[in-house]
């Protein structure tokens, strides 16, 4: 754990520790495409587009070490690496549903006043 778990480091806020863990735009991005299960890098990248290499390598070590996410190396040749939520990670599944939920809603609501204008 880093020394941002540190329970003596932690906000005292739940919120804002949740905000400290996953605040980032590109950590939500990575727990939404891990979701779905196991991703390499390269489909990380390409899912998320505009981030680099290396803000995504920063986030993802971050997340690792917060206990987020499970990074495995299999021994081959080229070496292959996957990324996949831990079982902490997955505790944050409804987390994102909601904020799917909300967005949704949100756009639906931007849509229907400006149909009406």
């Amino acid at each position: 754990m880093t020394a941002k778990n540190d329970i003596n480091s932690l906000p005292a806020c739940p919120v804002e520790t949740t905000l400290t863990l996953i605040g980032s735009k590109w950590k939500v991005l990575i727990l939404r495409d891990l979701i779905d299960g196991k991703k390499r890098f390269g489909e990380l990248k390409k899912s998320i587009g505009s981030v680099s290499q290396k803000v995504l390598t920063a986030q993802l070590r971050e997340m690792e070490s917060d206990g987020l996410v499970k990074r495995t190396v299999y021994a081959e040749v080229p070496p292959r690496v996957e990324y996949e939520l831990s079982e902490l990670g997955n505790t944050l599944r409804p987390v994102l549903d909601s904020m799917l939920l909300w967005g949704k809603e949100y756009k639906e609501k931007i849509e229907s006043a400006a149909n009406n204008r």
